[in-house]
């Protein structure tokens, strides 16, 4: 497999009941004339990643929209079930996906897609960036990412890891430390996250890269062991656990992003409501507290930008994908 330089810069609840559905909107939110309800499509499964941060929205939101905010899991394809949902959707449609940014910019170098994303979908809003941390079985011996190099080289295609499915971002950083390493693991993909967590834990795998802030409490609670972080500087919630980089293997920086997507050719009022329900909604502090204490990092990216950044590290990953066997 081909070296190369890689370092990619990506830093930068409960359904809404009733009762707290009745806060005030925005004038302009107020005037939207929306159903009895909101959805946000998952394409993941329950208690993995998205699905935590898209409760933990969808509480705000709702407050701002006025109505209450739905989730609705679909896992399956890399996240493209649930895309593909509202890529299908009637431009005026209230159903509205809760996206992680491997679909719209890993997915369609690496499998074939129902919709395209750079223009089946309307951009309303970024929602927050995330790391991942590199995980162990906690009964396995290995303490570095040294250790557990060293065991791979002696051992080619011993070592499993899992993730939540082919072309996500903990795939991918999977398929960087085999190359990084020159080393052969195995992948094992998983409808999220979370049951590739259950099965890690439970002895079946061997590693995974996870969400920083999915792992963390699986972390402290000594349930599996974390070896390094994918970010470029250490994590403020495991501010013990080293980079990549400190851990000995250079240029494997890797992370993501949530946004909330529409329908495609979704009326402009309509859009800029939910972006402005969206903005206010990342902007209570009580939110922005509990996704930073879940080692997140807000980000209310607007259309534009979301569409520059999908843009940009669309590019990136087509580059990287090409020197990388998706087995």
């Amino acid at each position: 497999m081909q070296r190369r330089n890689f370092c990619l810069a990506l830093a930068g609840g409960t359904l809404g009941s009733a009762a707290f559905a009745q806060g005030t909107s925005a004038a302009n939110v107020q005037k939207l004339q929306l159903p009895a309800q909101v959805k946000l499509m998952v394409g993941y499964s329950a208690a993995g990643p998205v699905d935590l941060a898209a409760r933990m929205v969808a509480p705000y939101l709702s407050r701002e929209l006025g109505v209450p905010v739905l989730i609705e899991n679909r896992p399956g394809a890399n996240a493209t079930i649930a895309g593909d949902a509202v890529a299908k959707a009637t431009p005026d449609s209230s159903v509205l996906w809760f996206a992680a940014s491997p679909t719209l910019t890993i997915s369609p170098h690496l499998m074939k897609m129902s919709f395209e994303p750079a223009r089946d979908v309307t951009p309303l809003s970024g929602i927050l960036s995330y790391y991942n941390v590199l995980v162990v079985n906690k009964d396995l011996p290995f303490r570095t990412v040294a250790e557990l190099v060293e065991f791979a080289r002696a051992n080619p295609g011993k070592v499993t890891y899992g993730s939540a499915g082919i072309g996500g971002s903990n795939h991918l950083a999977g398929e960087l430390l085999a190359d990084r390493t020159h080393t052969k693991m195995l992948h094992v993909p998983y409808k999220g996250n979370s049951p590739a967590m259950t099965d890690l834990m439970g002895g079946q795998l061997t590693m995974m890269f996870d969400v920083i802030g999915n792992a963390r409490s699986n972390i402290a609670a000594e349930k599996v062991r974390a070896l390094a972080v994918t970010s470029p500087r250490r994590s403020p919630v495991l501010p013990g656990v080293p980079t990549m980089d400190e851990a000995g293997v250079k240029d494997c920086d890797v992370g993501g992003w949530f946004a909330v997507y529409g329908p495609p050719k979704m009326p402009p009022a309509l859009a800029a409501g939910f972006t402005q329900a969206i903005g206010n909604a990342l902007k209570e502090p009580e939110l922005r507290a509990r996704m930073e204490a879940a080692g997140y990092e807000v980000w209310a990216g607007t259309p534009a930008e979301m569409e520059l950044r999908a843009g940009r590290e669309r590019a990136i990953w087509g580059t990287v994908t090409k020197g990388i066997k998706v087995e």
